[in-house]
């Protein structure tokens, strides 16, 4: 699977349009190549942490421990998703579909990257908070219905089976953000 298959998919699954699926591989090799979309987002999480940490609310521990602590979580909360959703599917009946998903999933969070530092810029240019606060909420809006979407798209589940799978998927990462703020110092 190329990454330019990846990239066409995943902006059509971001319009809404399912059949982005068909654009991505369905056997578990073709899943394992599309976790290159992981290496292509880093740079985007990273900027985001920067930002962050760019107002003077810099790390107790430092920049260093921490960056090495957000690349360690990032890479925990993505394959700690992957292998919990391999679990979700097998007990749903839908583990053959599950290659199909993971690459659509793993895909589809670089627009969700994207537009997260799209949304960081304008408040660096002097946009007000309440106005960058709520772009970021419909920013966090999209990005659930987008993660919905694939999920009941790649896996053919019910709508409210989906959501609990993109809770899931928030369970874990809050988890990962929690260990990585403690090493962090915060």
């Amino acid at each position: 699977m190329s990454a330019a298959d990846g990239i066409a998919a995943a902006l059509l699954l971001a319009r809404g349009r399912a059949e982005g699926l068909a654009l991505l591989p369905s056997t578990m090799e073709g899943a394992a190549s599309s976790f290159r979309a992981a290496l292509v987002c880093l740079p985007a999480f990273l900027a985001l942490r920067l930002l962050a940490w760019s107002d003077g609310a810099a790390p107790p521990a430092g920049i260093a421990v921490a960056l090495v602590a957000e690349v360690l979580g990032f890479a925990i909360s993505w394959a700690g998703f992957a292998l919990a959703s391999l679990a979700v599917a097998t007990q749903a009946g839908r583990a053959p579909a599950w290659p199909r998903f993971i690459a659509a999933w793993n895909w589809t969070n670089l627009v969700q990257y994207l537009l997260l530092v799209a949304l960081a810029v304008p408040p660096l240019l002097g946009l007000p908070q309440g106005v960058s606060t709520v772009l970021g909420l419909a920013a966090l809006g999209y990005a659930l219905w987008l993660e919905w979407f694939v999920t009941r798209s790649a896996l053919a589940l019910p709508g409210a089976t989906a959501a609990m799978v993109v809770a899931l998927d928030l369970a874990i990462g809050l988890v990962a953000s929690g260990f990585t703020t403690r090493i962090a110092g915060g």
